[in-house]
């Protein structure tokens, strides 16, 4: 397996977490009262935003040459770790 394809796998993995963890929240949110579903909703669509920037992120690396992907590189990870804290804020919002 190419460093590339490791890199994305583990890409993968994360995206297929916040997955899980953002139909947790949503099965959290059914059971809330009325106020605090409206609160949660913006928290829950925030977290979603951030899923779907991470995964636009990967499709870009994913369609780089090979030679261009070591280009990228250091700018997905600059902008990976900003959508994962953004992420993580809004899940801890969420609580």
């Amino acid at each position: 397996m190419s460093e590339k394809d490791h890199y994305i796998q583990k890409a993968k993995a994360k995206l297929d977490q916040w997955d899980a963890e953002i139909r947790k929240k949503k099965a959290e949110l059914d059971e809330a009262d009325a106020d605090r579903k409206i609160e949660q909703e913006k928290e829950l669509d925030q977290m979603c935003a951030k899923r779907d920037d991470a995964q636009s992120k990967l499709d870009e690396l994913r369609d780089a040459s090979d030679d261009a992907w070591q280009d990228m590189k250091g700018g997905f990870d600059q902008a990976w770790d900003n959508i994962s804290n953004a992420f993580e804020r809004a899940k801890a919002r969420f609580n």
